[in-house]
């Protein structure tokens, strides 16, 4: 008898126990603006429970989806703790006192990397001048990528080419919107696959950008305990980095779920392009200098410095503690 009530009490302790743990779970809403490839890393990081293993409750928002069967969140998620977007989109909606003063504490995504895509029968960037270069908006990275085409070219925008906003998707190219856009890596496979020509693979400039970045409130972190959360944050977005980086099968498996992007072709060239992005998470901080130095984004931006616009010390501290080396062992040996 004596053994069986202990039996109970044990059944019974394990299951204050779970639920004790469940409770301790720090609740945190995370917002992805974007389905682009460079916001996977959160998505596997959320499907393996990698948050819930350093102790966080996410709640994830995603914009509508592009493929049919993708994984769709309601309504706009509001006050997120962690905003995972550009850095570029990031600085021009301070620039005009739009939302929340933000800052990055971590990017995967330092160097464009974009195609630019031409309509059928167009063979280099050359076949642009005089015509439209479509992107999503002025302040956006494609926005950034479209200033830089014109530096290289020695070109001016609204003289020699013309830029459509609302114009990015391989949809609009199709519509006629553009008769060139700037594509990241969704609509890139799409129009690859359809025998559209990639005029230049961005990625070859080796040009610096604030890309896509975990972005927090600059007051929200100054607290210490927000400060923690973070970092839990952080190190689940890595070990989500780290998978992406050494197992393909379990990413296209993520891109077909959260995306519906279940093309083999298709998905596997978003996936090869994602292997472009910084694999170590740290704050892209060339990429904010040249801000300031690639185009025109105002006389706003002479009031800051780039170092208003991230934090590089949390990055440090995982990457003095060895957490960065040890994700990468780890997702290594697991495949």
């Amino acid at each position: 008898m004596k053994r069986v009530l202990f039996a109970i009490f044990a059944v019974i302790a394990s299951f204050i126990a779970t639920g004790a743990a469940q409770q301790a779970l720090i609740p945190v809403k995370v917002e992805l603006i974007t389905r682009a490839v460079a916001k996977t890393p959160v998505l596997i990081a959320y499907d393996k429970g990698l948050y819930e293993k350093y102790g966080l409750d996410v709640t994830l928002w995603l914009p509508p989806g592009e493929f049919p069967g993708a994984f769709e969140t309601p309504g706009r998620m509001q006050t997120p703790e962690f905003s995972v977007d550009g850095g570029v989109p990031m600085v021009t909606a301070i620039l005009a006192n739009r939302g929340p003063r933000r800052i990055a504490i971590a990017t995967n995504d330092c160097q464009v990397r974009f195609a630019i895509v031409g309509q059928k029968g167009m063979k280099s960037l050359e076949d642009l001048k005089g015509k439209r270069l479509g992107i999503s908006v002025d302040g956006a990275m494609t926005g950034f990528i479209y200033r830089v085409l014109a530096k290289r070219m020695g070109w001016t925008a609204g003289k020699d080419f013309m830029v459509v906003e609302r114009a990015q998707r391989f949809d609009d190219l199709k519509a006629g919107k553009a008769d060139a856009f700037v594509a990241d890596d969704r609509y890139m496979a799409l129009a690859k696959a359809e025998g559209y020509p990639v005029l230049a693979d961005t990625s070859q400039w080796k040009q610096a950008i604030a890309g896509s970045s975990v972005r927090v409130e600059a007051n929200w972190i100054k607290d210490p305990k927000n400060r923690d959360i973070a970092m839990r944050f952080l190190k689940g977005t890595m070990e989500g980095v780290a998978i992406y980086m050494n197992d393909r099968e379990e990413t296209l498996r993520v891109l077909a779920k959260y995306h519906g992007i279940k093309d083999r072709q298709v998905a596997t060239s978003i996936y090869e392009e994602g292997l472009k992005m910084s694999p170590r998470m740290e704050p892209c901080v060339q990429g904010f200098k040249d801000m300031f130095t690639v185009g025109s984004y105002g006389p706003e931006l002479e009031k800051y410095k780039p170092t208003d616009f991230y934090d590089e010390s949390l990055m440090r501290e995982l990457e003095k503690s060895g957490f960065v080396d040890a994700a990468y062992k780890s997702a290594r040996t697991s495949r």
